[in-house]
């Protein structure tokens, strides 16, 4: 008989979780997360799990206690006997820190993985990593999700005549050029320079932008500050508008005014982390039907190819 499939959620990706099962056509199941005092956390599943599948929804942003809640309802979900145990990652914390830069650092996205690991996780579901190779950091099998699959209907209904489509910077340059080369599109490149973190010092743009209609695309918007300048760069530069597509909504410290108060026309979102201010120029779009197509083909033991844009020029099927 075919084990069951349960999904449940940390306390962190709620809002998400709930549109996800929906869409997968299962409740979610039922789990306790208790809070004492001295702020430790204890997770305890209300239902048995004993042989099912077990997939565990829950996004690894700020606080570190998304990543220790998720932890432990792994660790419990394995001593509970289930079946499988299938982390689902929407956005997947400390990817930012994925090698060492500098002397005597951390690679923290390594880190994670092997806790993800040694908890007892089976598979990962995640979407659009800061960088692709942390998928190399697991041992176990990882779905990494693409959010094209969201972004490219969203672009297809603007029907922009002079699209151009830009990278923020040189590392995103070609997860950008793929999704030009899917329009038939140019792309530049704006090359930032950074003194520290989160400060940028220079910028310059690499290629033609006059009179076009750009689309930023990045995989992270944290303060705000490099779509911000970059937008600016570009209209100076003669482009037309500048608007901006980011997967992960960080959006720390004055991010929601730098984005107001920028040229953007808009900054198009994913609801991988909850948007905690307002902003009137940011738009958010679900992910919730990319992630449960992936949770049903892993249950099923069926591909994920479909769900790329070098597979099917539509998205999602």
């Amino acid at each position: 008989m075919q084990p069951k499939a349960k999904l449940f959620s940390g306390t962190g990706s709620q809002y998400l979780a709930e549109k996800i099962a929906l869409q997968f056509g299962e409740p979610l199941g039922r789990v306790s997360i208790q809070r004492f005092s001295d702020g430790e956390i204890q997770p305890t599943f209300l239902e048995s799990i004993r042989g099912d599948y077990v997939f565990l929804i829950q996004s690894t942003f700020s606080p570190s206690d998304n990543i220790m809640e998720l932890l432990l309802m792994i660790d419990a979900a394995r001593r509970a006997s289930a079946y499988k145990i299938i982390a689902v990652l929407p956005y997947y914390g400390y990817a930012r820190q994925d090698r060492k830069d500098k002397p005597r650092v951390a690679i923290g996205s390594k880190l994670v993985a092997n806790l993800l690991t040694a908890a007892g996780a089976d598979r990962v579901i995640t979407m659009d990593l800061h960088a692709p190779q942390i998928q190399g950091y697991f041992d176990i099998p990882v779905d990494h999700l693409d959010s094209s699959a969201i972004f490219i209907p969203y672009i297809e209904q603007l029907k922009v005549e002079n699209l151009t489509f830009a990278a923020p910077d040189v590392g995103s340059a070609n997860r950008i050029r793929e999704i030009a080369s899917y329009f038939s599109a140019e792309m530049v490149i704006c090359d930032k320079h950074r003194k520290r973190a989160n400060e940028i010092s220079s910028m310059v743009v690499i290629g033609d932008v006059t009179d076009r209609d750009i689309v930023l695309i990045d995989d992270i918007c944290d303060t705000g500050g490099t779509l911000a300048k970059a937008a600016g760069l570009l209209l100076e530069k003669g482009a037309r508008s500048v608007r901006a597509l980011c997967t992960h909504p960080v959006l720390s410290g004055n991010a929601y005014a730098n984005i107001e108060n920028s040229v953007l026309d808009e900054l198009v979102v994913c609801d991988t982390i909850p948007l905690r201010g307002h902003c009137s120029k940011i738009k958010v779009l679900s992910t919730a039907e990319l992630f449960a197509v992936a949770i049903r083909n892993a249950y099923e033991n069926q591909s994920i190819t479909s769900l790329f844009i070098h597979s099917q020029r539509r998205g999602l099927k």
